[in-house]
Order: C-alpha cells, then structure tokens, then sequence
C-alpha cells in the first residue's frame, strides 16, 4: 500500500515532509506531489493529472488530501487502484463547485467569525499566517516552511470549472484538526456530514496538522489502513 499525499494551497510537498518520516520510519511507502501551483493557467485538471503521474504503476493506493487538495483527490479517486481517500481540514466540494464559490457556499466566514469569538479572539476578514495556520507548528518548522517564499495558488484552481460529477464510489474518511482555527472543528463536521455522509475524527492540532502533529496523524493512517486490511498488520 502507498499513501499519496496532496497538498493544499501553495501546491508544495514539501508538506509532507515530516508525515513521510514518520511513515517511512514505520515502513510505509510515501509518495508527496508537487502540485503546478505556479503555473497560473493549471487548474483541477492539470493538478489531478500530476496526481496520477505520481501514483505511477503502483496498486492499492491511499489518497491523502489536505484542505484545498480535497478538490483534486475525488477527480483521481476514479482510479481502481484508489482504496480509500483521507482527507485532512478539507475544503469538501460538491459536484460542479469552483474553489472559489467554495466560501460563500459553505459558510466559512462566519463558522471562522464565530470561532474566534469563542476563543476570545478578535474576528478578522484578513489571514494572518501566524495566527491562523503557524499557531501549533514548532519554529524551527515554521522557519523550514517560510524560508523561501512559496508560489501563490494558481488563480485558475479556483475559477475554471470543477469537472466533479459525483463523489466517487470509494471509502473516504475526514480528519479534522480539533484546534483548527480557519477551518473550525464544528464547520468541518457540518461539512462532512451534509456532502459526503461521514463523520470526521477529530486529532489535536490545527489546520497545518501534518506539521504540528506529523506521528499522530501516521497514527490515525495506519489506523484506517488497518481496518481496511486487516492482514497488513
């Protein structure tokens, strides 16, 4: 079994990094992608096909996703050697949705308003980095991270059409960061539950959880890959 692993925004496996250690370290094949994030005219299409270059010739394939890459695993979760997709603080889409309607579709400003009254912080329309993606992430990773400027998502990705017809007939799981603070734990739940008919599992950790929580998150893989095969113990 391979876990291929999807960034969100920014397109960069290096991600991932820490998550392929601990995976590699526990014997598990890992594959990051790189995702064409720089090319402004790649959109859905272009990043699914990078996808599918990455899995190759390899079988019984786990599609990781995290948050803007849940738009690209159901377009490569067709593949019959796809058995399961895991989602981490996804951005879920429905059928035909752009990343861009995305936001207003699903409510995100005010579940994210709403969220930081309950924790007693100021609501801000602007993203600060720091506060809302960095807030659990070591420093010596959040220096790795930013050393050099990373591309801006291809504007594409959000405004060509999403060629997703229907969610694809595949096992998916969600996992939610429970301290999450641009996508709050209750907003992922509600999502999941009305789009895809899951519930989410919830690990500490905010939206950057591969970064914060890198082991836990191995965990909860090798725990779903467990139950899926129960003789890859």
């Amino acid at each position: 079994m391979t876990y291929v692993l999807i960034p969100g925004a920014g397109g960069s496996a290096d991600y991932w990094h820490l998550l392929v250690d601990e995976l590699r370290r526990r014997g598990r094949e890992a594959v990051a992608v790189d995702l064409p994030a720089a090319d402004d005219t790649a959109a859905l299409p272009e990043y699914a096909a990078t996808v599918r270059a990455a899995i190759g010739d390899r079988n019984r394939v786990v599609l990781v996703a995290q948050s803007l890459g849940a738009f690209t695993a159901p377009l490569v979760a067709d593949d019959p050697r796809v058995t399961m997709v895991v989602l981490v603080n996804p951005m879920i889409p429905a059928p035909g949705e752009t990343a861009g309607q995305w936001w207003a579709a699903t409510g995100h400003a005010q579940a994210r308003a709403d969220h930081a009254v309950a924790q007693r912080r100021t609501p801000d329309d602007h993203v600060d980095l720091a506060v809302d993606f960095f807030h659990d992430v070591p420093e010596p990773v959040v220096a790795r991270l930013t050393a050099a400027d990373a591309p801006d998502e291809s504007p594409a990705v959000f405004t060509r059409p999403n060629p997703l017809r229907r969610w694809p007939d595949v096992p998916t799981r969600v996992v939610t960061g429970r301290d999450d603070r641009f996508f709050p734990a209750n907003f992922q739940r509600r999502l999941a539950r009305e789009r895809l008919g899951v519930d989410v599992d919830v690990l500490p950790g905010g939206h950057l959880i591969a970064l914060s929580q890198p082991r836990r998150l191995a965990d909860q893989l090798d725990a779903y890959r467990t139950q899926a095969h129960p003789a890859d113990r």
